[in-house]
């Protein structure tokens, strides 16, 4: 009778600890489920924007991928540039102007505009005299506007062919970077970075305001990209 007794008990600890666990795993699983259904994830492009895996980015259309984090939101600092490098009277706000002109229209996927602005701007590095420039300065100068130059053409040559402007469009803007750099502008001015253009390689430009208009994709994602620097 005892051991009867002995056995009814066992059976009851081993039946209440099943319990207990299977309990248990039946919370831990729903807990790993809700805390699935309850992670949120961000634009890889805009981490301010976020929702549930897989949404469009209500600015760039782009997946939301990137787990979502508070800290993801915070804004990038943005550098501001040095003084220049000149001491100079010399003056590159009228290529400045020229060059946000052919930006602007390429923004607009107006490749007539472009064309006609990089024609514009061929005109005006023709017109400029570099005898003010300081003698450290005036083969660098002259190495960036003929580089400078020879996009251009090819941008104001190529009107139609949109995709072909937009690739002479990123390295004349290496070009009008480095003019900055030198000589500065009296003009306000940032400058705008887009990863997706030529996988990150190339996608700078300048721009004059904080308005993101994406001269590499128009309106396909005019407001893909960010500030980087500004002067």
């Amino acid at each position: 009778m005892k051991n009867i007794l002995k056995l009814s008990l066992l059976s009851i600890i081993l039946a209440f600890a099943s319990c207990k666990d299977n309990k248990t795993e039946s919370i831990d699983k729903e807990n790993t489920e809700v805390g699935a259904e309850s992670q949120l994830y961000s634009c890889p492009m805009h981490p301010e924007v976020y929702g549930k895996q897989g949404e469009a980015c209500s600015v760039c259309g782009m997946e939301l991928t990137e787990p979502f984090t508070p800290a993801a939101t915070a804004p990038e600092e943005v550098k501001k540039e040095a003084e220049p490098l000149s001491k100079s009277s010399f003056s590159i706000d009228g290529i400045l102007s020229n060059y946000l002109k052919l930006k602007n229209g390429l923004a607009k996927d107006d490749s007539k505009e472009a064309a006609n602005a990089a024609k514009e701007l061929n005109t005006t590095f023709n017109n400029l005299k570099s005898d003010k420039i300081e003698a450290e300065f005036k083969k660098e100068y002259a190495d960036l506007a003929d580089d400078a130059k020879a996009h251009a053409a090819q941008i104001a040559d190529n009107s139609g062919k949109i995709d072909s402007q937009r690739a002479h469009f990123a390295l004349l803007s290496k070009d009008v970077n480095e003019l900055i750099k030198i000589f500065g502008t009296d003009i306000k001015i940032y400058r705008d970075y887009c990863p997706m253009y030529d996988q990150g390689k190339s996608g700078y430009w300048i721009s004059e305001t904080k308005d993101i208009k994406n001269p590499y994709y128009g309106s396909e994602m005019l407001t893909c990209g960010g500030i980087t620097n500004e002067w």
